[in-house]
């Protein structure tokens, strides 16, 4: 299956495509606190406003749109520069078949082309796992080489139940006295 995934960066056309795979999450799930789907408009600007800086790429098996991951900014301050925060969307009904490792993966290269040293993750974490919120994208991440870092209590609510914010880590370059400033994404040669 692995090899029948292809990554490839997104397109602002990809909007309304990867926001069918992003809806289900806001409207049946806690895994994120957006509470309104987005239109596909704002969707779109997402997406560019994210590559004016950092990679966002689709993830496609038989030439369709299963899954997308991104970076952007962990804080807006010059010295956070090196860290960042990532998201990764799979498709429901695709889930498990290595979609979300193969993005990562690829997004993890892409960053490291940049000079990125840190990759933060902030996960919705239940109390207790319920029909909205399971523990699996702490789990995934585990597996990935992330550690947690630190819980925000019923910092969230969504469904009328309050939900915890996990933030994990997972160092990715040297963290070396003066570091090169980091290569916009766009300008990375390959």
């Amino acid at each position: 299956m692995d090899d029948k995934i292809k990554i490839r960066l997104a397109r602002p056309e990809d909007a309304g495509e990867l926001l069918a795979i992003y809806a289900p999450y806001v409207e049946e799930t806690a895994v994120t606190f957006e509470c309104s789907v987005p239109s596909a408009e704002e969707f779109r600007q997402r997406i560019v406003e994210i590559q004016k800086k950092y990679p966002y790429l689709v993830a496609e098996l038989d030439g369709e749109a299963v899954g997308y991951a991104y970076a952007s900014a962990f804080k807006g301050r010059a010295a956070y520069d090196w860290s960042v925060e990532s998201s990764v969307y799979v498709r429901r009904d695709k889930k498990r078949l290595g979609i979300g490792r193969k993005l990562y993966e690829e997004l993890e290269k892409c960053l490291s082309a940049q000079g990125i040293r840190n990759i933060n993750a902030c996960i919705a974490c239940p109390e207790r796992e319920d029909e909205y919120l399971t523990a699996d994208s702490i789990r995934f991440h585990e597996k990935l080489g992330f550690a947690s870092v630190g819980i925000f209590h019923s910092c969230a609510c969504k469904f009328g139940r309050w939900y915890n914010m996990t933030w994990m880590e997972k160092h990715i370059g040297a963290h070396e006295e003066n570091p090169d400033p980091i290569i916009l994404f766009p300008d990375v040669k390959s």
